[in-house]
């Protein structure tokens, strides 16, 4: 598996590689990662109000950033939801705390994953920007597996400004996500 690094050598070997693959004439041309949004959700807030404060501070210590709390739009009485109610948390992480994320994800919590073999290519949205799902808060070493109440999933969306899937899938790649197929 690729080590992800987070220095500018590294960065600019990656622009230059997609550069030469793709055959970019224009240096804005060039992909790059934009932001990474995490985001965490949970029914259970509806009958507990203190749930949203747990994953809260999940979210909190994976990122290092302070989240911003979902609340539902709409009352849907099958689900007995109504409009208001906070329902998950998420993050927007850009620039130094994006990789620094990406850092500790690909070298750190990845590995954790029980029976990762990498990361699927079909997550992509058609326009560059990739989703996957986390099943389990605890691959993080933030979080502390005695104090966990209970097991949730985490949604981590990369998006570049990569037109195609292709060049975002190379920019990964090169970047250091394990890819398999």
């Amino acid at each position: 598996m690729n080590i992800f690094k987070f220095d500018k050598a590294h960065l600019s070997d990656c622009r230059e590689s997609l550069k030469t693959k793709f055959a970019f004439k224009n240096e804005l041309q060039i992909p790059k990662m934009k932001k990474v949004v995490v985001s965490m959700s949970t029914g259970d807030t509806i009958f507990d109000s203190k749930v949203i404060n747990t994953i809260y501070n999940d979210l909190y210590l994976i990122t290092g950033q302070k989240p911003l709390i979902s609340k539902s739009k709409t009352s849907i009485a099958a689900f007995k939801l109504r409009k208001g109610v906070p329902i998950g948390v998420k993050v927007t992480l850009r620039r130094a705390m994006m990789y620094d994320f990406l850092k500790r994800f690909i070298n750190i919590a990845l590995p954790r994953v029980r029976d990762f073999k990498g990361l699927d290519k079909k997550q992509f949205d058609g326009r560059g920007n990739y989703s996957l799902g986390i099943k389990e808060q605890i691959i993080f070493p933030e979080i502390d597996y005695n104090k966990v109440d209970k097991i949730r999933g985490i949604g981590i969306v990369l998006v570049t400004t990569a037109r195609v899937d292709m060049e975002a899938k190379f920019l990964l790649e090169s970047l250091g996500l394990p890819f398999y197929n």
